[in-house]
């Protein structure tokens, strides 16, 4: 039997979303006031699943007691009131949109977590926009 279970999580952080090698003005035109040089933040809301088989023994997909600890210190740890492109390494030379966080956060884990489990990451960057990230 397959079951799928979630954890979510939230975490704060600030960002600024551009293209280098694009004007100023070119930025302002594409991201709109995302591009806003002091950069502005958001209340992320992550939602985590994980996909695979009821170990018989436990009863379980995935131990959430594990999952959880993985999300505090491999991503919240990592992301939370941080400035994304500044403090976190992956996003030094990737633009941090909601799309390309969610990707980030499902590489991180993916490493992390046992390769016959299917992870989905679901990232929230405001209460109406989100991405669903389900690996390559």
């Amino acid at each position: 039997m397959t079951v799928t279970v979630h954890r979510k999580a939230h975490f704060n952080a600030a960002h600024r979303l551009y293209n280098a090698a694009w004007s100023d003005a070119r930025n302002a035109i594409v991201f709109g006031k995302c591009a806003n040089p002091n950069y502005h933040g958001h209340n992320y809301e992550l939602i985590v699943g994980i996909t695979g088989k009821i170990n018989k023994d436990t009863g379980f997909v995935m131990d959430m007691k594990v999952l959880k600890e993985l999300i505090e210190l491999e991503i919240a740890s990592k992301f939370d009131h941080k400035n994304l492109n500044i403090e976190v390494e992956e996003f030094k030379t990737l633009n941090p949109t909601a799309e390309n966080i969610a990707v980030v956060i499902w590489n991180i884990l993916r490493q992390k977590i046992e390769p016959t489990l299917k992870i989905k990451v679901t990232l929230y960057e405001t209460p109406r926009n989100f991405v669903i990230y389900k690996g390559k």
